[in-house]
């Protein structure tokens, strides 16, 4: 059936096999590179590697953090890589807008393309390497500590994994695209950028073992705990505790963020900074 040109369906459609195409021009720019994808894969792999030893050698002292066994706790490590990977796999670019693409006056021309500006923004850098080194180095932690654990998920845990994994890199998005944003307003928003992604490294580990008012940070002001201490709690134990919440954190980060995004746009475009 031939979709009628100008509708909902047809711009969906559109845009889809724009995102095919650029990303193929990513992947193609991989291949193009392949130094700097070596290079950005040795650091993340050397990154992960040292956050993995430290939780072996707490793990020597201790037989337990917070509740939470050694290989629970490298499935919540691996959990937490999967949405951070896929965020930054389509979105890294963000840091651009936050890093200077308002303070030079270089933002107009996303405003000028025929396309959506926030996609045509997102577009120019898809399949960034360090998103794909995330999602298969995740996937591996989590399949090794899955079977140490000899983990069993239902059918429901199954069909259910794929949609927390997406909803955790839409609310890593939402913060990322909220505070890039600021940089209307503030010319450059890289520092808040910044302090925003290193508190999202201490979801990779328990929230047990924080203090109550960094928990709750963590869960409802930048709720980070809904990308994977959330999700990972319920695929290892099948209790859904805070998950039921994870639909309206995800739409109301998201929401949120593009109105930001919009308001910001407009103000951009009517100072003509």
């Amino acid at each position: 059936m031939r979709v009628p040109p100008g509708g909902p369906a047809h711009t969906a459609l559109r845009y889809l096999r724009l995102s095919w195409f650029l990303g193929g021009v990513g992947l193609h720019r991989l291949a193009a590179y392949r130094l700097d994808f070596v290079l950005g894969a040795g650091a993340f792999l050397v990154r992960v590697g040292v956050q993995t030893a430290v939780v072996g050698l707490v793990f020597r002292q201790v037989p337990a953090v917070g509740g939470w066994s050694y290989h629970q706790v490298l499935f919540l490590l691996g959990f937490s890589l999967l949405p951070r990977g896929l965020d930054h796999l389509f979105t890294d670019q963000l840091w651009e807008l936050g890093r200077k693409l308002v303070q030079r006056g270089e933002f107009y021309r996303y405003l000028i393309r025929p396309v959506n500006p926030l996609f045509s923004l997102l577009s120019e850098r898809f399949f960034h390497p360090d998103g794909l080194g995330e999602l298969i180095v995740g996937a591996v932690l989590v399949t090794w500590a899955g079977s140490e654990l000899d983990l069993d998920p239902s059918a429901t845990q199954w069909a259910l994994a794929p949609l927390l994994v997406l909803c955790g890199a839409l609310i890593h998005t939402a913060v990322k695209l909220f505070f890039a944003s600021l940089s209307f307003w503030t010319v450059t928003s890289l520092p808040a950028m910044y302090a925003a992604n290193q508190v999202s490294e201490f979801v990779g580990y328990p929230l047990d073992i924080y203090h109550s008012s960094l928990r709750a940070l963590l869960t409802w002001v930048l709720p980070f705990a809904f990308t994977s201490y959330v999700p990972a709690a319920y695929l290892l134990t099948g209790d859904p505790g805070l998950l039921v919440w994870l639909p309206v954190v995800t739409a109301t980060a998201v929401l949120l963020a593009l109105a930001v995004w919009r308001r910001g746009i407009n103000r951009f475009d009517m100072t003509g900074s």
